[in-house]
């Protein structure tokens, strides 16, 4: 059965080297708000449990109520895109946003600010797939798309590890309100430049919105990670544990049942059989876990167990700043000329090495081994968005756009919840004393994370992305 559509937009003209680079400019901008948002909170949380009472549990909610909420509605945002228009999304998706950032920013409880966080999913979850798309589309040229995906992931790398250094910086100097004010200069200011600079585009074809699917979906990844979060709380064998895990299962199973049948489904399935796709989507995942429970740990750890200030936090996380940012542009440079295993490999070989550093982590670690394991994560991670991207991209067709970097951003939200979850899980309720031993096998898992990218590595033909089409 055919689609119904909106009437395709006339090919736009050609757009000048210049025009498409600003382009890439305007979503980079969207782009370094939505990575922004998923880490800035981090070295926040303690300000915040202090100024709304909460624990733990909460803690960890008010960070996974975004991500969770952004990780569900990615593919259909990215569908929505390709029928009523990307540039309409991409905005409507920056004023969800900015009203939820100031519904953070002035939430008077815990559950008010877990709400708000939900509802910046929502505007974010307009943004990732939606802002890819456009480049995608306003890059024709395969070499050029390549570096310009570089260039994007190196902003979202740059985003998601400078979060807690900026982070730091205003809750020192103005408070953890500061966070979500933070947001409006940036919304107000991609409103006004995509307004002007970025063309409307839609999907000659745009596919039916698949209701059934999202929910269940939606149902899976709030069911698994919510199960994560409540396991050390309640009990892992209690009711609502279990429970929420055979609500993860039969919902899985049903959303399994329901893709296969339908003629357009929100998720192809069939993509997942070929081994280059599916092991770059796991390797999304992958590399996200080990950013967040990275991050995550690293608050906790210094500011509860050794007595840092947010600000000192945020500053010890630089050098994984550093090297996100510096190696991502490389990386891409790298997937337009020689293909994705060599960054995939690096990137492995850098987190890898990172998580093992920290795999002893005692109450007195000194700082430099602290700094060089950040280093060596944020460097991998640097090399790792490029190459998955640009896989996980050229795995659709082009007139897929939004829905090809829907997938590819789930995946990243997806490890992103799944991280702050498991980190939470680790070091919930021990006391300061022991929040050095009890993570450790978080840095276990970091470094297995960087080990599946060799994988990904292996998986991944020689010139497999688009970007290595001449």
């Amino acid at each position: 059965m055919t689609a119904t559509t909106h009437r395709p937009l006339p090919p736009p003209p050609a757009l000048s080297k210049r025009r498409r680079w600003t382009v890439l400019a305007v979503c980079c901008l969207s782009m370094f708000l939505v990575g922004l948002d998923t880490t800035i909170v981090n070295v926040g949380l303690p300000a915040i449990g202090d100024g709304l009472g909460i624990g733990t549990r909460g803690l960890e909610w008010t960070v996974d109520a975004y991500v969770l909420v952004l990780a569900a509605l990615l593919i259909s945002a990215g569908a929505l895109a390709d029928r009523f228009g990307r540039r309409r999304i991409f905005q409507t998706g920056l004023v969800v946003f900015g009203l939820a950032s100031l519904a953070c920013a002035v939430a008077p409880s815990a559950g008010v600010l877990v709400a708000a966080r939900a509802v910046q999913g929502v505007g974010a979850s307009m943004l990732s797939p939606v802002a890819l798309a456009i480049v995608v589309n306003a890059m024709p040229d395969p070499r050029e798309r390549a570096q310009a995906i570089g260039v994007w992931a190196s902003v979202f790398g740059l985003s998601m590890a400078a979060g807690p250094v900026l982070g730091g910086a205003l809750v020192a100097g103005f408070g953890w309100r500061s966070l979500f004010w933070i947001n409006a200069p940036i919304i107000v200011a991609a409103l006004a430049l995509s307004a002007v600079f970025v063309p409307e585009s839609r999907a000659r074809q745009a596919r039916r919105l698949d209701l059934p699917g999202q929910l269940l979906l939606t149902v899976v990844i709030g069911a698994a990670v919510g199960a994560l979060i409540e396991g050390p709380h309640v009990g892992w064998t209690s009711p609502v544990v279990l429970g929420g895990w055979l609500l993860a299962a039969v919902a899985a199973a049903g959303f399994a049942r329901v893709e296969s049948r339908r003629d357009e489904p929100l998720i192809d399935l069939g993509l997942f059989r070929r081994p280059a796709f599916g092991t770059a989507f796991l390797g999304a995942v992958a590399v996200f876990v080990a950013l967040n429970v990275t991050l995550l740990l690293n608050t906790l750890y210094l500011q509860h167990a050794r007595g840092w200030t947010p600000l000192a936090t945020g500053l010890a996380t630089l050098p994984m700043a550093v090297g996100a940012t510096v190696f991502a542009p490389l990386a891409g440079r790298l997937v337009g000329r020689i293909g994705a295993r060599p960054p995939l490999i690096l990137a492995g070989v850098f987190i890898t090495a990172g998580g093992l550093c920290l795999a002893g982590l005692g109450q007195h670690t000194g700082v430099p081994l602290l700094l060089l394991a950040y280093l060596l994560i944020g460097t991998g991670f640097g090399f790792s968005n490029a190459p998955i991207t640009n896989t996980a991209v050229s795995g659709l067709p082009p007139a897929r756009a939004g829905v090809a970097g829907a997938i590819t951003s789930t995946a990243r939200q997806l490890g992103a919840a799944l991280g702050i979850a498991v980190a939470g899980g680790l070091v919930a309720g021990v006391a300061p004393a022991g929040l050095a031993q009890a993570s450790r096998p978080g840095w276990w898992l970091v470094a297995a994370c960087g080990a599946f990218l060799f994988l990904v590595a292996y998986a991944a033909r020689p010139r497999t992305a688009s970007a290595a089409t001449p």
